[in-house]
């Protein structure tokens, strides 16, 4: 089990950057897995990323916003502290921020989702695709359901899951929102209460559906998921995401 693969020998002095409901659930797995949560950056306390306590953490666990998201991240490289971020909504400066890191000779681990479940949810989804692809009296459609205070729609990880649907699928050549044409893998965004998370993939035809479907049931899997991506990266230099965790 790929838990159990990342041996308790790794305390580590964890830099939280953001403490909303993510921040407060890594906080609570990291403890249990021995470490120290060195400092707690959130938008009332900024300056702490100029204090000791930041400069001596091994790594920083950022879950924040996307207008804020690329400025942390180059506090944490320009500190000499790799970062793990699963903040979403800012993917059109990735390229900047890759070549940043890497200029900088710093440590960068990104992931839409941490859940080992949905990562394993992504591989189905692009075999299922490549199958999918052979039969074209089936349509293709994506929905995520998520808790109110998630504002980016659609999510990180529904986008992530149409990525992979494109590459595997050559009929599909886009993705959008409501978009019913048949070449767009059309994307149903809800925001509903306090749902973890749900996505739900569909293939349908005239005789009968194929779906397949993940469902958060809350977020310790994430969490946990984050915790383990930030221990996998103490001392390590370069680009990571969850296919260099899971390989362990």
């Amino acid at each position: 089990m790929l838990i159990s693969k990342i041996k308790e020998e790794y305390k580590m002095k964890i830099a939280l950057i953001g403490y909303g409901k993510m921040g407060h659930e890594i906080e609570k797995i990291a403890r249990s897995r021995g470490h120290v949560i060195s400092v707690i950056i959130d938008q009332n306390n900024l300056t702490d990323f100029n204090s000791d306590e930041f400069k001596s953490s091994d790594v920083a666990i950022e879950f924040t916003r996307p207008e804020v998201a690329i400025d942390n991240y180059l506090k944490c490289f320009k500190s000499g502290i790799p970062v793990v971020s699963g903040t979403t909504g800012w993917l059109d400066k990735m390229t900047y921020i890759v070549d940043t890191c890497k200029q900088l000779e710093q440590g960068f681990f990104y992931a839409s989702n941490f859940s080992i479940g949905v990562n394993l949810f992504f591989e189905l989804n692009k075999k299922l695709a490549q199958l999918m692809s052979k039969h074209s009296d089936y349509s293709v459609s994506l929905e995520e359901i998520h808790h109110t205070q998630k504002l980016d729609a659609p999510s990180g990880t529904a986008i992530s899951l149409a990525e992979q649907i494109i590459s595997n699928h050559p009929k599909i050549t886009r993705w959008g929102l409501n978009d019913n044409n048949e070449s767009t893998l059309k994307i149903t965004a809800h925001r509903i209460g306090q749902v973890p998370g749900t996505h739900n993939i569909v293939y349908e035809s005239k005789v009968d559906k194929i779906e397949i479907s993940h469902e958060a049931k809350n977020r310790e899997g994430f969490a946990t998921g984050a915790v383990l991506a930030a221990e996998f990266m103490q001392n390590k230099k370069g680009i990571y995401n969850m296919q260099d965790l899971l390989t362990l």
